[in-house]
């Protein structure tokens, strides 16, 4: 009922089942995965009223898989892309106790799971953030903390009269300004 295409990979079609509506597969050298696709085969329709929430687990060989939820399927959307390179491994979401699927073995695979529900179930879809909200957060996070790591505390600074100091509070307090104000609206600086 269910494939997976890893990009640059063969179709997968070894979903599991785990539960009685629970199916799981494993992504193999996962660290160079960027996309998958998870889809219907065609075979058999999902119960109508019913979609698959899809989620994905990061390999981390010090701890059970921690699910992190990527979308859904169903009849009427029966596959979905979806980009992992941006997904955040376990250490470093601090979060241990999700086990949407059961606490098998610690596993050095990436795996994706699919939970057949109610499509009431099926959590709203983010909003995607614009591409300028995006590059204007990483831009200000670069600054940020490209000029952070001269800081240096009052009784650190020699005189040098060639130099102008900026309190780093001042650095940030435009940055605070300038995020919320490019959140509220992207195109501001078009202005």
């Amino acid at each position: 009922m269910l494939g997976l295409i890893v990009s640059g990979r063969l179709v997968q079609t070894d979903f599991q089942q785990v539960g009685e509506n629970q199916f799981l597969t494993t992504i193999t050298d996962a660290d160079n995965v960027n996309h998958i696709v998870v889809f219907l085969t065609g075979q058999m329709p999902l119960p109508d009223g019913y979609a698959g929430l899809v989620y994905f687990s990061w390999p981390d060989p010090n701890a059970p898989p921690n699910w992190q939820y990527l979308g859904h399927i169903s009849n009427a959307k029966p596959s979905a892309i979806f980009k992992l390179s941006t997904l955040k491994k376990l250490h470093e979401m601090g979060d241990t106790t999700n086990y949407a699927f059961g606490t098998q073995q610690i596993c050095h695979n990436a795996q994706i799971g699919v939970s057949i529900e109610l499509i009431s179930n099926v959590p709203p879809e983010q909003p995607q953030t614009n591409n300028y909200v995006t590059f204007g957060q990483k831009m200000l996070e670069n600054l940020f903390n490209y000029v952070a790591s001269f800081a240096q505390s009052q009784s650190q600074m020699l005189p040098n009269p060639s130099e102008t100091y900026v309190p780093i509070s001042t650095l940030q307090t435009w940055y605070t300004n300038f995020e919320r104000r490019l959140i509220s609206n992207p195109n501001f600086w078009k202005t």
